[in-house]
């Protein structure tokens, strides 16, 4: 089966989320638990963003082992000098560099011609490769760049000494089919392309980051990038999660492996959430509060009698740590669920008194989201009452 490496750059490219700053020991908390998760490369920073950006990375390559430890670089001398004096300390440092490909780009950001930006994409990679051995080159905004162009510079790129090229969806443009026969494509023009990874890089403007990533992975990518619940600039990245539980839940459609503990994923996705201060959606895939509660009492029903008639996954397959497999009783609940939380409360009733009840409750539960123990309680020293 076909390895697939997990690129995490939640201290990157999620911390560039607005209004999202992490402390240098908050970083290096992250990155252990983000090993302990399993991803292969930890993507620690910007190093010549700032100083707390270059300590992030020191100090994440100086404390955490057993997994790449990356540093970003524009395809500019000092940024890649900064990357490599961040990264001394790392087992194993990866300097990424990057430069955009795409038209508007080249004429608005960079004011470059094609011929400048592969020189410059060129002597980037050239002096990273001087500094280590593992070097990662991006095409930004190959999405919107010209076929064609991204396979000459990223022919040039490996000749040059890079190890990893990454086909990018930076403005989250581009649709599943579009990248899919892009990634074919570029691996199809590309001399050289059989010594590299090829690696993808999605964001979600309109949702389609997981989609997208996916589609670059049935094309062959190699490494997927992604982030912890999916956080980053604009709409975010796509969601290491996701990914990695399709990977894990639909096995039968792509044989491939991962490094990734999914028991690990909760307590990730949490700490992630308390530390940028970014709440989980409650309906956010796999680790939002509501993943794997049910409400509805056709679905409970079916729960009660086996779990696999509404659910894909377990939650013990992504760590939450009690049964978060929740029958949530509210106006669209049934019999069923009803009484499945009396006799977890320890509460026997005769039929007609359940019957009773359960009038009681509908009745409630139509003005009220969720009902509780203590208002099924209620309900019933209120029905005791009234039969004297």
């Amino acid at each position: 089966m076909r390895q697939i490496e997990i690129f995490d750059t939640t201290l990157r490219d999620g911390e560039q989320s607005a209004g999202v700053t992490l402390t240098v020991a908050e970083k290096v908390e992250i990155a252990h638990q983000l090993a302990k998760l399993g991803v292969n490369v930890i993507e620690a920073g910007f190093p010549l963003a700032s100083p707390t950006d270059f300590q992030g990375v020191f100090q994440v390559a100086q404390q955490v082992r057993g997994v790449t430890v990356a540093g970003l670089a524009r395809a500019r001398a000092k940024d890649i000098e900064a990357a490599w004096e961040a990264l001394r300390p790392a087992e194993q440092p990866r300097i990424h560099t990057f430069i955009g490909t795409s038209p508007v780009h080249m004429r608005y950001k960079l004011k470059a011609t094609p011929a400048e930006i592969l020189e410059r994409a060129v002597q980037a990679v050239r002096l990273a490769k001087s500094k280590v051995s593992d070097v990662e080159f991006s095409a930004e905004d190959s999405s919107r760049s010209d076929p064609d162009f991204l396979a000459e510079v990223f022919a040039a790129v490996i000749k040059a000494g890079a190890t990893v090229i990454t086909i990018s969806d930076v403005v989250g443009y581009i649709t599943p089919d579009e990248f899919s026969a892009l990634v074919r494509g570029v691996r199809e023009k590309t001399a050289g392309i059989e010594k590299v990874k090829v690696s993808v890089h999605c964001h979600d403007d309109l949702g389609l980051a997981v989609a997208n990533t996916m589609a670059g992975l049935t094309a062959g990518a190699d490494q997927l990038e992604c982030t912890v619940n999916g956080i980053g600039d604009r709409a975010g990245n796509a969601a290491l999660e996701e990914l990695a539980m399709i990977l894990h839940t639909r096995r039968d459609l792509y044989p491939l492996t991962t490094s990734i503990v999914t028991t690990e994923i909760m307590r990730t996705s949490r700490l992630v959430s308390r530390l940028t201060g970014m709440p989980v959606q409650y309906h956010k895939a796999i680790v939002g509060r509501n993943a794997f509660a049910h409400e509805a009492g056709v679905h409970q029903d079916g729960i009660l009698k086996e779990p696999s008639t509404y659910q894909i996954m377990t939650p013990s397959d992504v760590g939450w740590e009690e049964d978060h497999s929740s029958l949530v009783l509210g106006r669209h609940s049934g019999r069923h669920a009803v009484r499945r939380h009396l006799g977890q409360w320890g509460i026997t009733l005769d039929e007609a008194s359940f019957e009773t009840l359960f009038a009681r409750f509908k009745q409630y539960a139509d003005g009220k989201q969720n009902i509780s123990k203590e208002d099924m309680l209620s309900l019933l020293r209120a029905e005791e009452e009234s039969q004297g």
